[in-house]
């Protein structure tokens, strides 16, 4: 069964100086571990004369990889408090890296604890994190009789038009929350006294925030 879950939308960075050393954290939308290996390794690429590029990913709709490193950084003070933000925003999909160039001001276990804490925070916060909602992509065909009832109907519901077809009918193409479907199935039936047909195409997630689409 599918089901939602939390992630990012898109890519964010964002900088913090701490005791004067410079916390860069870059966060990123991932499909896969590979995805993560990937941007772990750009970003070391691009900072490679940081002192230390600390990361952290979540990797599965049930989060079942969870990685993390302290990159040289003592035991437990780095990558761990980055995956907890990680763990506790209950994000899935989701890498982060934190580079520290150091400032010379030695912050102590617990220092760095509260620095990558918020050196992770930040970095998610400068992307936008979404509900990755499951929705069955749907080819509604009507006659054009109906179109303006059904037209109506939609524009006052929470269904996701994505393209509108004419030919010989009008394909309404929409995305409909799999819990809704039952309800949209019996409404288009009743609005159009059963001269509809409804085909689903597949199931997709689409990124919702604050009840609406995000693209």
């Amino acid at each position: 069964m599918e089901r939602s879950y939390k992630t990012i939308f898109k890519y964010g960075e964002d900088e913090i100086i701490i005791n004067k050393s410079r916390f860069i954290s870059y966060a990123i939308p991932i499909e896969s571990e590979e995805d993560a290996l990937e941007f772990i390794e750009e970003i070391k690429k691009k900072n490679r004369d940081a002192t230390h590029n600390v990361y952290a990913y979540v990797v599965g709709e049930t989060s079942n990889i969870q990685r993390f490193s302290d990159d040289g950084e003592p035991s437990g003070t780095a990558g761990i408090p980055a995956l907890e933000v990680i763990k506790k925003e209950d994000l899935r999909n989701v890498a982060v890296v934190v580079t520290r160039y150091f400032g010379g001001t030695k912050l102590g276990a617990g220092g760095l604890i509260r620095a990558y804490t918020r050196g992770c925070k930040i970095g998610l916060e400068a992307s936008t994190i979404v509900d990755m909602v499951p929705h069955m992509k749907l080819k509604t065909s009507i006659d054009y009789t109906a179109y303006g009832k059904i037209e109506n109907y939609l524009i006052n519901s929470e269904y996701i038009i994505d393209d509108t077809i004419y030919d010989e009918n009008v394909n309404i193409y929409l995305y409909v929350k799999i819990n809704d479907l039952e309800l949209f199935n019996k409404d288009m039936m009743d609005l159009t006294s059963g001269d509809v047909e409804v085909e689903e195409i597949g199931i997709e997630h689409i990124a919702i925030k604050n009840g609406k689409r995000i693209i």
